[in-house]
């Protein structure tokens, strides 16, 4: 049996979010993984069919990397692999790449110590230069390297309350992705009180001990009858507990993408805070069943590594009267929707993990540019036909096809 090596040394989130791709793969044959070595674990649980390599990717010097990681490099050039999937624009992602001929290699393959970029990618950059026109969600991305990617319905299981209870995710993996505290107050205890109608509803509260100070904070601005149902769980899981917590929620409130992907690969309904640098037409839940609230100032969406020079006003948006009576069940019949939250509900298209938007009267003036972009890369993968429009000149340059190509 072929045996195909994924390199993904990105973050947990990514991890995750490789998932259409390596079901794909797996299709033709065995499958392994090569993560960063905070994250073996993680990888194990969520593919346990693969075979796990653990790299030191994370939080060291390029000694470490050498001494620690020889083993495994040694390892993986003995291997055989019919192709090589390298994911990461980074360089350890690449060192890993140059181990095999690049004739293997898709994604970013090495040759004569020259990094590269196959089309597929050198596309998707172009595509990034502006991010709110993002067409495309980083899984199916990543999937269309593969040669006949899965249905996007067969990624995940479709999304329904579990009847288990209300997890919450106190922060995102920066501070600026986060709501405000008085907005996630909010949120927290609205989805609460909808839950707790049918009975005593738990409130798993949920991250790395870094948020024991949140946690309180929250707690602290919610009524008793919600404070007496909160389990502060944070700094106390590994991910095998966390997977655990997660199976069978009602309902995941997190503004962290990484969460929520895990919380989505388990078929439980997210309901995601997006602010700032996360976007959901790139990083969104992959399924059907998700929710996400949208942050939509002009500045969005920004890069995390940049400070904010407005002091990040996106994180209040989700204290907008009209979006809390909206999460509240209240005031449907005068249809009034937030100015700036968009509320989107995943859905699916031949492409995969599509978005849904429901009312508002604020345009977006992306989404025509963004379907058009999405109907060229369809077209491109052989999925549909573009019907007339200016997309290519965005996604092509006369290189692509004077130049040898690179696959895909």
């Amino acid at each position: 049996m072929t045996k195909r090596l994924v390199v993904q040394l990105a973050r947990f989130g990514d991890i995750v979010q490789s998932k259409r791709l390596i079901l794909s793969l797996r299709r033709e044959g065995d499958v392994h993984l090569c993560v960063d070595r905070s994250l073996a674990a993680l990888a194990r649980l969520v593919y346990p069919d693969c075979v796990i390599h653990a790299l030191p990717a994370h939080g060291c010097d390029a000694r470490t990397v050498l001494e620690e990681g020889r083993a495994v490099f040694e390892h993986l050039r003995s291997e055989h692999f019919a192709e090589v999937y390298a994911l990461n624009n980074a360089g350890l992602c690449k060192a890993v790449a140059s181990l095999f001929p690049p004739e293997v290699v898709r994604g970013y393959p090495v040759r004569g110590g020259q990094a590269l970029r196959c089309r597929w990618i050198r596309m998707a950059f172009r595509w990034m230069a502006e991010r709110r026109r993002s067409p495309l969600n980083l899984a199916d991305f990543w999937a269309s390297l593969a040669p006949v990617p899965i249905s996007p319905a067969l990624v995940n299981p479709p999304a329904v309350p579990g009847g288990k209870g209300l997890g919450i995710v106190l922060a995102g993996q920066v501070r600026r992705r986060s709501p405000s505290p008085d907005a996630l107050a909010l949120l927290t205890r609205i989805q609460a009180e909808k839950l707790g109608r049918a009975g005593k509803c738990p409130v798993y509260l949920l991250g790395t001990s870094k948020e024991h100070s949140a946690a309180r904070d929250l707690m602290a601005r919610l009524p008793g009858t919600v404070v007496e149902r909160c389990l502060d769980l944070t700094g106390k899981t590994d991910w095998a507990a966390l997977q655990d917590i997660l199976a069978g929620l009602d309902v995941l409130l997190s503004p962290d993408t990484g969460t929520a992907h895990l919380a989505a690969h388990l078929g439980v309904p997210v309901l995601g805070l997006f602010c700032s640098s996360a976007w959901v037409w790139e990083t969104g839940p992959y399924g059907v069943g998700h929710t996400v609230l949208q942050a939509d100032l002009p500045c969005a969406p920004c890069a995390e590594s940049s400070p904010c020079p407005k002091n990040a006003p996106c994180r209040a948006a989700f204290t907008d009267p009209a979006l809390l009576a909206y999460l509240a069940g209240r005031g449907k019949t005068e249809r009034r929707f937030p100015r700036h939250v968009r509320i989107l509900h995943g859905t699916f298209d031949e492409m995969g993990q599509t978005w849904r938007e429901e009312g508002g009267d604020s345009p977006d003036h992306d989404a025509p540019l963004r379907k058009a972009l999405r109907d060229q890369l369809a077209e491109y993968l052989g999925l549909g036909t573009t019907h007339g429009s200016d997309a290519a000149a965005a996604l092509y340059r006369e290189t692509d096809w004077i130049l040898p190509p690179i696959r895909p």
